[in-house]
């Protein structure tokens, strides 16, 4: 059966995977929503574009609840400090993902310009909120948030939340902004009618293009004026999980873990060919594109987690209560109990939403949105 080490090993990776996850399958729907009046010309192709996701969205969020769950089970010291210390910031994002099914359904109930304009810009608030915050998130992981332990492990706080807008912390926003608006206009460009497609073949060329010159700056950034964190003497994978029981220097370079472990490069190797497929295939018959931004935002966040190796919350003020895949797990019983969960149900949840867009596949037309909704 598996040791202590592994298993912390294990739901790391699977931590990786569900926020890969939650941002293949939501961040279409963010994006396509972000971009709703940008695409759609008028209500006709924003109905088109709406209806290209209001079949799955609902079902896409599993994803962020399996994220968060999985964070509170199997890292609860993760959960407490970052759900604790970043309140405000959930409170933002979580009123982003409320808005949403409110401007899903009540943009329907009064057929009035002003009326659906003013729950289209809500869905395009939400979208855009969801996808900056988050980015903003991951770059104050590498800056290192404001929180330390005392010696009977109470966590203390020192932040603000306009503090977590920083300038690097804002240039990983807006490199999460522009991957996710090209990948919802990838979906855009495969799953609405051909005239909105052609459209939005251009903003996921021009959305993607950005991406890589902000993802390049934000590594050229990182490598040389973030200092890193490495732990300092000996590693103790398999004990108890408490923070303060190891030492952190700080002032090593976050890549550091890509010369030790040369399989890492395969995160942002992922990412620029990604980039570049979706250059190549968006707009073009077929899912390639579509597929191809899939694989820049999965090689994002793998560059991400990787550079991040085995931090998975640094603290700016007391280096040593940083948070590691060493120290913050539950215990070894509860990892294991939980993988043989997850083993059952995660495929289930995979093989159900295959099928679900197996049924949803094909064009949604011009021509369908005026039957439908009696538009001629």
């Amino acid at each position: 059966m598996f040791d202590y080490e592994t298993l912390r090993i294990i739901w790391w990776a699977l931590i990786g995977v569900l926020l890969i996850g939650f941002a293949i399958m939501d961040g279409f729907d963010f994006g396509v929503a972000a971009l709703l009046r940008i695409l759609g010309r008028n209500e006709e192709e924003r109905i088109v574009l709406l209806e290209t996701i209001e079949p799955t969205w609902e079902g896409n969020q599993v994803w962020f609840i399996l994220g968060g769950g999985a964070v509170f089970a199997a890292w609860p010291l993760l959960y407490a400090a970052s759900f604790s210390g970043l309140y405000v910031a959930m409170f933002v994002l979580l009123l982003a993902f409320i808005i949403r099914p409110v401007g899903f359904n009540f943009r329907e109930k009064m057929h009035h310009p002003r009326w659906t304009a003013v729950w289209d810009y809500c869905l395009i608030a939400s979208g855009v909120i969801v996808m900056l915050v988050c980015g903003v998130a991951f770059g104050n992981l590498f800056l290192g948030l404001p929180f330390r332990y005392d010696g009977d492990l109470r966590m203390t706080w020192e932040g603000s939340f306009f503090g977590l807008f920083r300038p690097f912390a804002l240039l990983a926003g807006l490199v999460s902004l522009s991957m996710l608006l090209a990948h919802g206009a990838s979906w855009a460009a495969m799953k609405a009618d051909h005239l909105i497609a052609e459209r939005a073949a251009k903003v996921a060329r021009i959305a993607s293009l950005v991406y890589v010159v902000l993802f390049v700056l934000a590594g050229i950034w990182l490598a040389y004026g973030i200092p890193g964190y490495a732990i300092s003497g000996p590693v103790v994978m398999d004990g108890v999980s408490n923070p303060l029981g190891k030492q952190v220097a700080v002032g090593a370079s976050w890549f550091s873990g890509y010369l030790t472990h040369p399989a890492f490069w395969l995160g942002p190797i992922v990412a620029f060919l990604g980039a570049l497929g979706v250059q190549l295939f968006v707009g073009r018959r077929g899912f390639g594109g579509f597929v191809c931004s899939c694989l820049a935002v999965a090689g994002t966040i793998l560059s991400a987690g990787f550079a991040l190796f085995p931090f998975l919350m640094p603290s700016a003020i007391d280096p040593a209560s940083s948070l590691t895949v060493w120290d913050a797990s539950s215990s070894r019983g509860t990892l294991l109990i939980m993988l043989g969960v997850t083993v059952v149900f995660i495929p289930i949840i995979v093989l159900y939403t295959g099928w679900v867009y197996r049924v949803m596949r094909g064009r949604v037309t011009l021509e369908h949105v005026r039957k439908s909704h009696n538009m001629y």
